[in-house]
Order: structure tokens, then C-alpha cells, then sequence
């Protein structure tokens, strides 16, 4: 009789941890209809996509529209100019999930949703940033467009401001290993009264620096700059 109370008791410890898991995974479950982040992946440009993700950042809000950087566990998303109200706009905070349906689109490289509209959904998921130091300047670079990252060690070589002094982007040449890369600051994501942006407008050449941002791309990897923090030497 107690060995069948304790196999009875380890049997019951197993499916409490079993519903554990599914209860822990269960964000990641796509609604019926919503593509996997492959199935996106593979989706070709300039057809329809439906997509269940969770907000990570938003640029700045106008004309009914807003701009998202989002992810799931799989992959990064980059929703551009998606149909918003203001009263919307300020429930996207991060970690909110949306369900999306747009256009597959691509702008210079970085691969995007254009002509979105979206549905707020019950959920919540903040991204870890990936350390991507060491895939710098490689293709695999692209595999992990639009999600959220780190870059460690960093050197400034360059600082230039869109229009020659502060108030608008910033783009910024960093060095590693002997080899130059370029990010920026998105002046809609971080605006000039921000710390970062305020913490990049102080920088001189030859800091060094951990750098957190979106693996945005123009024309190559240029990361959208969230944070900066500097390196002791």
C-alpha cells in the first residue's frame, strides 16, 4: 500500500510539473491563423502576413500612426507606421502582445511589416538582449534582424550628427577587432531629452562602450542604440 502511495505521489509530482511547464510556455502558442516566426521568415515579400508578437519599443506616435520594434521567442519583428490611435498608442507599452496583420515589405535591406493594423491581446513577454559581439560584420548578422542585442567592447571612432549638431540622429562609427561598424540613435526611439541619447551626445573618440540596441538594417546591420553603457579601462 505505500508503494503505491508513493508511486501515486511522484505520478501526481509529475503532472504538477508537466502543467508547470505548459503554463511557462503557453506565450508562445500562436493563435489559429498566425504564422510561425519561420513561416514569416519564409513568407514572400509583398504578400499578407499574420503575426502574434509582444511590443519591445515603440518610436514616437503622429498622424495615426506608430512605428514598433517586437519580438517573440523566435524572432524579431519591425512593424513600420501601423495604423494607431493615440489612446492605442500609449497601451503599447513593452512587453504587451499584439496580434498583427500586414504587408511583408522590405526598405534597404531591413525586412518589415508595412500597412499594418494590430488587436491587443492578453500576454506578456520582455525580451533578453542576445550577445551579438561576436557575429559582428557576418552574415549571420541577419539572422537576427530586428531583435534585441548587445555588443561588448566597443571602441568610438566616429560620432557625426544628422545635421551637424544635437537635436536629430546620431550615427556612430564603432571599432572592434580592427574592423569598423555602424549604429545609430533613432531620434523617434530615443529622443534627445533621454538618457542614452544625452550619454551618446557626451561620448569622445576612443571610449569604449557596451552597446544595447535593435538589429536594424540599412544598406548592412546598423542597430537602432537603446542604451549605452561605458567600459572602465
Amino acid at each position: 500500500m505505500k508503494k503505491f502511495l508513493a508511486a501515486l505521489l511522484l505520478l501526481c509530482m509529475a503532472f504538477t510539473c508537466a502543467m508547470a511547464e505548459t503554463t511557462q510556455t503557453a506565450p508562445e502558442a500562436k493563435g489559429e491563423g498566425v504564422m510561425t516566426y519561420a513561416q514569416y521568415a519564409e513568407a514572400e515579400l509583398y504578400t499578407e502576413v499574420v503575426i502574434e508578437t509582444y511590443v519591445q519599443a515603440t518610436q514616437s506616435w503622429w498622424d495615426n500612426k506608430i512605428t514598433v520594434y517586437s519580438q517573440d521567442m523566435e524572432g524579431g519583428y519591425f512593424m513600420y507606421e501601423m495604423a494607431c490611435s493615440e489612446e492605442d498608442a500609449a497601451k503599447l507599452v513593452p512587453g504587451t502582445k499584439i496580434r498583427v496583420k500586414g504587408e511583408k515589405i522590405e526598405y534597404a535591406g531591413e525586412v518589415e511589416v508595412g500597412s499594418g493594423t494590430f488587436e491587443i491581446l492578453e500576454g506578456s513577454y520582455i525580451a533578453e538582449p542576445v550577445d551579438l559581439t561576436s557575429v559582428l560584420g557576418t552574415e549571420e548578422m541577419a539572422n537576427y534582424m530586428n531583435q534585441k542585442a548587445i555588443f561588448k567592447g566597443l571602441t568610438l571612432e566616429k560620432l557625426e550628427h544628422k545635421y551637424g549638431e544635437p537635436g536629430d540622429d546620431i550615427y556612430l562609427t564603432f571599432g572592434l577587432n580592427g574592423a569598423s561598424y555602424s549604429f545609430c540613435i533613432e531620434r523617434y526611439l530615443t529622443a534627445p531629452e533621454t538618457e542614452v541619447y544625452q550619454t551618446v551626445c557626451n561620448l569622445q573618440v576612443g571610449d569604449v562602450v557596451d552597446v544595447e540596441g535593435f538589429v536594424y538594417w540599412y544598406n548592412g546591420a546598423e542597430p537602432h542604440i537603446t542604451a549605452v553603457t561605458p567600459v572602465a579601462q
